[in-house]
C-alpha cells in the first residue's frame, strides 16, 4: 500500500470538517488539539484554545483510560478535532484515536493552513 492509498483509508472513515466547523465545534465544548512540532507553531501562531500535544503523545495524551492523559481527555464521547499543519497528518492521527475508542474524533481539512485562511483566530 502506498502512503496515498493509506490516506485515502483513513479519510473514507472520517467526516473532515472545514475552519467554521471546527470553531462551532470548540465553542460548544469539543477539543482541538494541535499536533504540529513547535518550530510550525513559532512560525505561524497557535490556534487560542488548542490542546497542543505533538503527534508522537497524541494517544498517550488523549486516550480517557491512560495514567498520562491530559485532563481534557475526559472520555471516549468527547468530539475531538485534530489539525496538522495542511490536513495529512491529522487524518491518520483521527484515526488512531478513534482506533482507541474516541469514535468521535475528526480532523480538519486543510489543517491550521485553512483555519488562518478562513479568517478564524490566530494568537503569536
Amino acid at each position: 500500500m502506498r502512503v496515498e492509498e493509506l490516506l485515502a483509508a483513513a479519510r473514507a472513515g472520517l467526516e473532515r470538517l472545514g475552519p467554521a466547523e471546527a470553531a462551532a465545534v470548540q465553542a460548544e465544548g469539543g477539543l482541538l488539539v494541535d499536533i504540529r512540532y513547535a518550530a510550525l507553531r513559532e512560525r505561524d501562531g497557535a490556534i487560542p484554545g488548542a490542546l497542543v500535544v505533538e503527534r508522537n503523545e497524541l494517544e498517550w495524551r488523549l486516550d480517557p483510560l491512560c495514567e498520562h492523559r491530559a485532563p481534557e481527555a475526559t472520555g471516549h464521547d468527547l468530539r475531538v478535532v485534530v489539525i496538522c499543519n495542511e490536513g495529512y497528518a491529522s487524518s491518520l492521527a483521527a484515526v488512531s484515536l478513534r482506533q482507541l475508542g474516541l469514535h468521535r474524533a475528526t480532523d480538519l481539512a486543510g489543517g491550521f493552513q485553512a483555519w488562518r485562511a478562513a479568517g478564524l483566530p490566530v494568537a503569536r
